[in-house]
This record gives C-alpha cells, structure tokens and sequence, in this order.
C-alpha cells in the first residue's frame, strides 16, 4: 500500500493523496442509517459507533445542520438522431414562459449545439448556451419540476458505479432535509448518518441544533485542481443563513460553548458568511486557514487529492487527517458518500 507523504515541489496536491482499495469504497449504506463506524480523531484515535455520538456531545453544544434537498438532478435526454444525452442539473434559475432556466452538467458536451432540442420525459431541454468543462445553460420545458418528477434520477456520484436505486432516493438524503429555493445535485454526505433516534437523543441531553442550506455542487464535488490551489477558488456555490441560526452560532461562540458542524458544507457556509441571508462562497480553505465559527466537525471520509480532504487537514493539521485515514484503511472503514465517519472534536492545537 502506498504510503501518505508530504507532496511533491512540483505536485501541490501529491500530499493529499492516498490508495485506497476498491473493495472499502462503500456502494451501498448500511443497514440502518445510524448503522456505521466513527473514527473520533482527538488527541488519540478511538474505534467507536455512529450510535456513540451522544457520548461525545456535551449539553449547550450547538449541533449545525445543511438542510439542502437533494433534487432528482440526473436527466436522461435524447437526441434527435436518437443519440443519448446525461444532464446533471446543477442549480435553478428563473422560471420563464417558455420553462425552467438552469445551468447542469452534459455528456457529451462537444456534440450538442446550441439552440438544439433534447427530448426528456413529455417535455424537451434546450441548450442555451455552452461553456467549459461540460456545462450548459439550459431551459426545461414546460418546468424542471416536471421532468425531474417524469425522468429524474438521485445523482449518485460516479466512483459508486451503479444505478440509481429506489431506496436511494430515501438513503441518498438526509432526514431533515427540507424543500427550498436552493437544492443539490449532491448530498450533504455527512449528515445521512443522522437518524432521527439520534437526533431526539441529542436534544434530550441539551444539544441545540440549527440549519444552514448550501446548495451543493461543483464547488463540493469536482475534483480539485493545481490552477484552482492557486487561485485559492472553487466554483461558487449558493447558501443561506436564517437570522436565528447566525445568533445561535454568534451566542455559542460568546459563551464558550462548541459550535459542531456536520459536514463540510457547514464549514464552508458558516466561514463564508458575514452574517445573516443569502450568499454564494467560492472559498477553499487550506492549511494555515484557522476556524472563526467551527470548534468541532462531524465528516466522512473524502476522496484524495479533494478539496474536502484538504478542507478536514486544515481543520484537524495534515499530519493528524492522514494518520487518521491511514488507521481508517487498516482497520477497513468504509468510505466515501455512503461509508463511514469521522469525528474531530476540536481543531488542530486546540484540546478543549
């Protein structure tokens, strides 16, 4: 097995990077939502139970949540020739007369046209525009509603290389999810290991809970590259914060009481804003970035060479994520979307 180093000069990613083998790559959940393993990365490392999670909370812990609903993103279209066409809607935009203005992921990009019609379920997609890196301005006729209902698919990512099945469009979304304006084209993975049991269970022991919606997508799931290292961006993504979520997190952090996010998409979304309402962020955070609003962080096991690995070794210090992912392979966690998790209870140098 390939041992975890420090990068390479002439790699900036090659210290992010990890192998992995296949058979730990989780393709379906476990049996039961609150079903799998916790690594608790603290000063030591402790093999524990997603169930253990009230053991690790304190009373007045305030625990944050994304709330984004997974939309039915994966379009299947066809072309006039017959020629199949995947969509992968990213974000919606206006409503016009004519449908549903959108901009989505396509594949194959470099055979579409613009102005050309897609057949999709009873209506049609037409492409608007073209830019780089598969994505595309498009209208869905007579709604996006409408053909995610008729033709849509959970978008699944692709390393689970299967299909979409019906009990993912129950598994792939959390259990607090709530329909909005803003909606993904992934899941807040962190957050699907979450079952309501546990969620009572923290509340009856005085942990508070409040919501942020992130609408995630390219800027979460598309793989991290040298040029955007550089440019310390990723693609931007939308988010809200309500008004009594910004004085919860303001009041935690004023009392001295932990705030814990679940997932990275809160920490992206809570270092992002400067208070309450909508916004979009575009931040990547990287080692020497130190957390405003984040004590603790509840997150799954990420793909090397990502900005979310990168994200969780700025949180916790490289050297502690990547022993941390070293032990996870040796004692075969699963990982990724729909594997294991892992818990820091505190930022890197910081014990208390």
């Amino acid at each position: 097995m390939k041992r975890l180093e420090d990068g390479a000069d002439d790699d900036p990613l090659a210290g992010w990077e990890f192998e992995l083998p296949d058979t730990l790559i989780a393709k379906t959940p476990p049996l039961e939502r609150d079903g799998g393993r916790l690594l608790v990365v603290g000063d030591t490392l402790q093999d524990r139970q997603i169930r253990d999670l009230p053991a690790l909370f304190r009373a007045g812990d305030l625990l944050v949540l994304n709330d984004v609903r997974v939309r039915k993103a994966r379009l299947r279209a066809k072309r006039r020739s017959g020629g199949a066409v995947e969509v992968l809607v990213l974000r919606a935009g206006d409503a016009t007369p004519a449908g549903d203005v959108g901009e989505a992921l396509v594949r194959p990009a470099r055979k579409l046209r613009m102005g050309e019609l897609l057949r999709c379920g009873s209506g049609s997609i037409e492409v608007l525009a073209l830019s780089g890196e598969g994505r595309a301005q498009l209208r869905f006729s007579p709604s996006l509603s409408t053909l995610e209902a008729e033709a849509g698919e959970m978008p699944l990512p692709p390393y689970l290389d299967r299909p979409a099945h019906a009990e993912d469009e129950r598994r792939y979304q959390t259990v607090y999810a709530v329909p909005g304006r803003l909606q993904a084209a992934a899941a807040p993975t962190a957050g699907l290991h979450l079952s309501e049991q546990l969620l009572v269970e923290l509340s009856a022991m005085g942990v508070q809970r409040a919501q942020v919606t992130l609408e995630v997508g390219l800027g979460t799931f598309r793989p991290l590259t040298a040029e955007m290292l550089a440019s310390g961006r990723l693609h931007p993504e939308r988010y809200a914060v309500p008004e009594a979520t910004w004085t919860a997190v303001e009041t935690a952090r004023r009392d001295g009481r932990r705030v814990v996010a679940v997932g990275t998409t809160v920490v992206r979304t809570l270092e992002s804003a400067i208070g309450p309402g909508p916004g979009e962020t575009d931040i990547l955070l990287v080692p020497g970035w130190r957390p405003r609003r984040v004590d603790a962080l509840l997150t799954n096991f990420h793909l090397p060479r990502s900005s979310l690995l990168m994200l969780v070794g700025a949180f916790a210090g490289q050297a502690r994520v990547l022993a941390a992912y070293r032990h996870a392979v040796e004692a075969r966690y699963r990982f990724f979307s729909y594997g294991d998790a892992c818990f820091f209870p505190a930022p890197s140098g910081v014990t208390g």
